[in-house]
């Protein structure tokens, strides 16, 4: 993990935890600045109990757009089990340094019990608390 993610680190955990909090229908997306292989995005997967559309799909490099062998996959989509995921897929470039994502989404609470978020276990609290303790005594 990068030294100078602390304070973004936290930022994610942060909306992780409400996500958890709120129960409800739930979409979370946008340019993390975090690949989606690393310990942060990992652990907020588990503490907020999202989806990762990604998984069985393949790989969605979407930085950088303008560099054709240097590309990494730093905007997510993440969902809570009220939606069921009906088409993802990396867009064209747009000008930006990254490429848009369309993720179309149906909502379904009633089959969200046929989706497994991944499980926060007894150690994913205590890591993020010390992340987010971390980056307030900055």
């Amino acid at each position: 993990e990068a030294e100078d993610s602390t304070g973004r680190d936290a930022e994610l955990l942060i909306v992780g935890r409400r996500v958890a909090e709120h129960g409800g229908p739930t979409i979370v997306l946008g340019d993390l600045n975090d690949v989606a292989w690393s310990r942060t995005t990992k652990l907020f997967q588990r503490v907020s109990g999202l989806l990762d559309p990604r998984i069985g799909r393949g790989f969605f490099s979407t930085f950088h757009a303008k560099h054709r062998w240097m590309r990494w996959p730093l905007d997510h989509v993440f969902f809570s089990r009220h939606f069921r995921l009906r088409e993802m897929k990396r867009l064209g470039p747009i000008g930006s340094d990254h490429f848009p994502i369309l993720a179309d989404f149906s909502f379904e609470p009633e089959n969200g019990d046929d989706q497994d978020p991944p499980d926060m276990d007894a150690g994913d609290e205590h890591a993020a608390e010390r992340k987010i303790e971390n980056a307030r005594d900055r």
